[in-house]
């Protein structure tokens, strides 16, 4: 997975944009962030509640975990972007937006892709 690829399926998400957090790109929905890229570190960070990152890490323990310390115990989850799987990371990224997204958005989603 490439930065840009992770950048494509963030922005895939109706709302989202790209913007900048403490020199590295964010992506937010609702003007909430509900992702982050470290393109020198070849990871991301999703933003999901703890059970979410519970099943996620549980499922693919190579590509995900726990960030440091706080944000990592209430469900921000580190990607891997070496290797993992573009189904694994849209799913990933779809949880996170949804977490953050206004209700209207998640049915205008939801109304386009079923």
């Amino acid at each position: 997975m490439n930065e840009e690829r992770y950048r494509a399926l963030a922005l895939a998400f109706p709302g989202a944009i790209e913007s900048s957090h403490m020199n590295h790109p964010d992506f937010r929905v609702g003007g909430r962030i509900f992702a982050t890229l470290w393109p020198a570190k070849r990871q991301g960070v999703v933003m999901l509640t703890p059970e979410q990152q519970e099943i996620l890490t549980g499922a693919h323990p190579r590509w995900s975990f726990p960030a440091a310390g706080a944000w990592g115990r209430r469900g921000s989850t580190t990607i891997a972007l070496d290797g993992i799987d573009e189904e694994v990371l849209r799913s990933a990224l779809l949880m996170a937006c949804r977490n953050k997204a206004p209700r209207t958005l998640i049915a205008e989603y939801e109304e386009g892709n079923s």
